[in-house]
């Protein structure tokens, strides 16, 4: 409703749907855009927009939290469970609003940071001290929750050249990546200890949650850069420089961020190919990023190698994966597909307008899922069914497929158990 009154946009330039449309990518971190940010909306709606994407990227889950504490009344023992699980993983009796407490000061670090070196960076550069400012602070809340918004009309396009903006959008995107209970883990560890005390020195050892996010991250980054350097770029990145710089930025971007820093629509179909499938595993859990998340990916890996083994145990990193992890773990994979399956075909019988291939649409339908937000061009071509299938996407990709499915359908107890029968297969 805020981005629809006419104070915020330019007159007649954004319908309700668009605003609905808008609202929904910056809440949940996406970055796609059916009108221009830069010019169409004012900057009152800019605000309104930063505010959403700091919403959705802080997470419903810890603005509840907070609000029920400065409301004084306390949270149910379910509710504490599924921040236990989501955030955490520690005791239940935990104290939450230090612990939200800690999430929202890193988070206002990393960001005002961030703004620090871009904003010394623009000012380099354009000698406007105010207008450095701002887009800092947009760019910088914007990469740090992975959304990918920018105030600029062509994204990161025309800053490519700039190193040091690159490298803090980068370091910003990955850190929001990471999940706030890996971020946490590392904030406890650059405390001295002797502010914590001798019996509470923090153990050497990283978590297991912890040492796969960072494992997964890194090898992701990597084989995403070596993949987009072999399989091509486009005709405008003619040095190396240029060359390593775009495939390293679109490695980091691809995985929910949303920024680029080349043409996407003019890219190789192959390089697509591999955006795609890293949009598709997206970000780490309790982060700003979306898909099926890392950790989901790494369990994938393990549990397929242990049965091409022969193993009835699933091991990642010397632990032992847990059954019903190993159960939700395949039943999100599972819905994550059909859904972008039936997404896809939805989007092919809707966007049949001229230039719209089937890579742009499967392109278009993995980057709402996984909430980055990058687009071949097809966002702003898109019919109104289009553009609510794109909503209702963006809104599963954010809250995720296992979520909703758990609560649609009922649980049931069913105690008959059904004669077995052999089925030939492969």
């Amino acid at each position: 409703m805020f981005l629809w009154l006419p104070w915020s946009h330019q007159p007649g330039k954004v319908s309700f749907l668009n605003a609905l449309f808008t609202s929904t990518s910056a809440v949940c971190v996406t970055g796609l855009i059916v009108v221009d940010t830069s010019t169409v909306y004012t900057t009152f709606g800019q605000v309104v927009i930063l505010l959403l994407i700091q919403t959705g990227g802080l997470g419903v889950m810890t603005f509840a939290a907070l609000t029920f504490q400065m409301l004084g009344r306390r949270l149910s023992l379910q509710s504490q469970m599924v921040l236990h699980d989501s955030f955490f993983q520690q005791d239940i009796g935990s104290d939450f609003r230090h612990l939200f407490f800690r999430i929202l000061m890193t988070t206002v670090a990393i960001e005002a940071v961030g703004m620090m070196v871009i904003g010394l960076a623009l000012f380099v550069r354009t000698g406007n001290w105010g207008q450095s400012c701002y887009s800092a602070l947009f760019h910088s809340i914007s990469a740090f929750c992975n959304a990918g918004f920018s105030i600029y009309k062509d994204s990161l396009v025309d800053l490519r050249d700039n190193q040091i903006i690159l490298a803090a959008i980068m370091l910003l995107i990955i850190a929001g990546g990471l999940g706030h209970a890996v971020l946490l883990e590392f904030w406890r560890r650059l405390q001295p200890v002797w502010h914590q005390g001798r019996d509470q020195t923090p153990s050497r050892f990283w978590s297991t949650h912890a040492r796969v996010v960072w494992r997964m991250t890194c090898c992701l980054i990597v084989i995403g850069t070596l993949g987009i350097l072999f399989f091509g770029l486009t005709k405008d990145e003619v040095g190396w420089v240029e060359r390593v710089s775009g495939a390293l930025f679109q490695s980091v971007t691809a995985r929910t961020a949303g920024f680029n820093t080349v043409n996407c629509g003019a890219l190789p179909l192959s390089s697509l190919m591999l955006i795609i499938m890293l949009m598709f595993i997206g970000g780490s859990p309790g982060s700003c990023a979306g898909g099926i998340k890392t950790t989901s990916f790494a369990i994938w890996l393990a549990e397929m190698r242990s049965k091409l083994r022969g193993s009835q145990e699933v091991k990642i990193l010397d632990r032992q994966v847990p059954p019903e992890i190993l159960w939700r773990n395949t039943i999100l994979i599972r819905l994550a597909a059909a859904w972008n399956i039936f997404g896809i075909f939805l989007l092919l019988y809707t966007e049949t307008g001229p230039g719209v291939g089937m890579h742009d649409v499967v392109f278009e339908q993995i980057s709402a899922f996984g909430t980055v937000g990058l687009s071949t061009g097809l966002t702003e071509k898109l019919s109104v069914v289009g553009r609510l299938w794109i909503i209702l996407t963006m809104f599963i990709g954010r809250v995720g497929p296992l979520t909703v499915a758990m609560w649609i359908i009922p649980e049931r107890h069913v105690m008959i158990r059904y004669p077995r029968g052999r089925i030939m297969i492969g």
